[in-house]
């Protein structure tokens, strides 16, 4: 189902990126995009990168099936595994949004180191410290689902391998250093992708 598949990239790129983008930019003046101004090579350059490489992957992977330069998996895409791949699109798309507008003033895409933002505890905030990560990888895989595909299987790799790096090792010690021990109860206390899992000591 890779058009259906490209239908729900698009509308994932449009609410996620651009009208949270719009809805930050009324609310603040700016569009929330920090930039990318990583020293090349960095750990956080490779964050980066590798995010980059699973959000374009993810769309060409669909387009690429239409055109006939790859083929879907072999005895993967059944009609139950497309309704779980519908299912996770439409359930992270939303709950990307959720976890978007809880943050608030807060939301950014990229960390600006100077900058000493509100620590978001509410909302989905509550159960898990990076939801929208969370709700970006049920969306992923919803998408790799309908196009299981070499394409959509690599980015959603990427994205994974992106997501541990970023959470990892830009924006904990960041939040660490801005939040210091306010930061350390809530990370002790909320699992860092899935609910009790990844708590800090």
């Amino acid at each position: 189902m890779p058009i259906t598949a490209l239908v729900g990239y698009v509308v994932f790129c449009l609410l996620a990126f651009g009208l949270r983008a719009v809805l930050h930019y009324r609310r603040t003046g700016t569009t929330g995009y920090v930039g990318f101004s990583a020293d090349p090579f960095s750990v956080e350059w490779c964050a980066g990168v590798l995010f980059a490489v699973a959000v374009v992957g993810s769309g060409l992977a669909p387009i690429a099936e239409l055109a006939g330069l790859v083929a879907p998996w072999i005895g993967v895409g059944t009609t139950a595994g497309y309704a779980l791949g519908i299912a996770l699109t439409v359930i992270g798309i939303a709950g990307t949004l959720w976890a978007q507008l809880a943050m608030g003033a807060s939301w950014r895409v990229g960390v600006d180191h100077e900058a000493r933002t509100e620590l978001v505890s509410r909302g989905p905030f509550r159960f898990v410290r990076n939801p929208i990560f969370t709700w970006m990888t049920f969306a992923s895989a919803g998408l790799v689902l309908l196009t299981p595909n070499v394409i959509a299987i690599a980015s959603f790799v990427a994205l994974l391998v992106a997501l541990e790096i970023q959470v990892r090792a830009v924006e904990e010690p960041y939040l660490l250093r801005t939040h210091g021990d306010a930061y350390r109860r809530y990370a002790a206390a909320t699992g860092r992708f899935v609910p009790g899992i990844g708590r800090l000591e």
